[in-house]
């Protein structure tokens, strides 16, 4: 990992249907903590070459099933007070899961193009070959664009004097789909020799079924830029989590490690205790992607987003699973509920799934004064889930499930899922 939007840092599923994931399924994804004598992962990331320069990947000295212990005593003391904190789920294989990788496009010392990742709190490009923790066609990619600049003579983007052409390149992959999708962030939308660069990358890269130029004229450390070019297939790639297919846009959020999502969004519908008659409410729903994977399990889905894009979004998913009991509106998520409070409608269940700084007040207020049954809270912050957990108890909730998903390895972050009740 790197300072490539990884986690805090770092570079900038089963058959479609009507499969239940409850309560006597959590014990498929309770696994036990990795033997070391067989985790042969643990040699491999721990021979990174970066890992002291990129400052992503700061635990890829440490076997993984200590990573995972240190992790459990991290969360235990952060919760232990709350609740009992379940045993952390790992994954079977916590190197090459990324599916989303940025590079930074830079001069090097000998006047070549290089790709890489800036140096924890600098602007400084560490050069970057073979990511242990990133997908390793997106390395192959960027890579191949890398040996193509100089040929295109292509401009590289200078931050110093803001001028240049090629700023950075960003590759995501589909887990089940196997699409890939390329963007290539530049600072204007005429290309030079553009059709010609991108005839050769797809004869080098038949895999890739998308290539888009992103805009960014701004002189800020923002990747993207607000418009897209597309030069080459739809301008999106596909992907599936848990049945249902999710189209990913070049501005889409998406997770980035789609293996172990499986299991952070299983593990939250399992607590959820879904019996088909439940009005779920997914706040910052985003895309859609928690609340369409439970979809086939309650009478009735209702997403609430503040960015209009992701609930345009959504609406775009759920018409394309075919989900008919779904409705996404743009608001604030606090702000709906107090007016679902205010209008006697009914609330089952509340997915919960906010931005590592947590809820506010507000928020948890409004929740307070709804008061549904069930409330599960995705959090990547357990730090901030232990202020708001505190306020919900407070608040007459109890917490009787909490348990950590290890979605980033190699790095201090943690996941975690909790299930409060009335």
């Amino acid at each position: 990992m790197n300072n490539r939007q990884k986690a805090g840092s770092g570079r900038i599923p089963p058959k479609k249907g009507g499969k239940s994931f409850g309560a006597d399924r959590s014990a498929a994804f309770r696994k036990p903590l990795p033997d070391p004598a067989a985790n042969r992962q643990s040699a491999s990331a721990s021979a990174c070459p970066y890992a002291q320069r990129c400052g992503g990947c700061t635990m890829s000295h440490i076997p993984y099933p200590e990573q995972l212990r240190q992790k459990q005593q991290a969360v235990t003391k952060l919760l232990g007070h709350l609740c009992r904190v379940e045993p952390i789920i790992g994954m079977d294989d916590p190197l090459h899961y990324r599916s989303k990788v940025h590079a930074v496009i830079a001069t090097g010392r000998d006047k070549q193009p290089i790709s890489g990742v800036y140096a924890r709190g600098t602007h400084h490009v560490v050069p970057v070959r073979g990511c242990l923790i990133e997908d390793p066609r997106a390395d192959a990619i960027i890579q191949t664009i890398v040996g193509m600049l100089p040929r295109y003579k292509l401009r590289i983007y200078n931050e110093n004097t803001h001028r240049g052409f090629l700023r950075h390149v960003l590759v995501r992959t589909g887990q089940h789909t196997d699409q890939v999708m390329v963007v290539l962030v530049a600072t204007a939308s005429e290309f030079p020799g553009g059709k010609a660069f991108v005839a050769e990358l797809l004869e080098k890269h038949p895999e890739i079924c998308t290539i888009v130029l992103n805009v960014n004229q701004r002189e800020t450390s923002m990747v993207l830029g607000t418009r897209d070019v597309i030069l080459f297939g739809p301008g999106y790639l596909e992907d599936e989590l848990c049945g249902k297919r999710f189209r990913i846009s070049p501005q889409s959020f998406y997770q980035v490690n789609a293996r172990q999502t499986e299991v952070l969004y299983r593990t939250a519908i399992d607590c959820a205790g879904l019996t088909g008659t439940e009005t779920l409410l997914d706040a910052y729903c985003g895309t859609g992607t928690i609340g369409l994977c439970a979809a086939d399990q309650v009478r009735q889905l209702i997403g609430v987003e503040l960015n209009a894009d992701a609930v345009r979004d959504a609406k775009e998913n759920a018409r394309l699973n075919q989900v008919t009991n779904a409705r996404f509106f743009c608001d604030d998520a606090g702000r709906f509920m107090v007016k679902m409070a205010k209008d006697g409608l009914p609330l089952d269940v509340l997915m919960m799934d906010p931005p590592r700084a947590g809820s506010d007040e507000k928020f948890l207020s409004s929740v307070l004064t709804l008061r549904p049954k069930t409330v599960v809270y995705v959090s990547c912050n357990p730090k901030t889930l232990a202020r708001d957990a505190a306020v919900l108890v407070k608040g007459g909730y109890r917490i009787d499930r909490a348990i950590p998903v290890d979605m980033f390895p190699n790095t201090p972050h943690c996941e975690m899922v909790m299930r409060f009740c009335l």
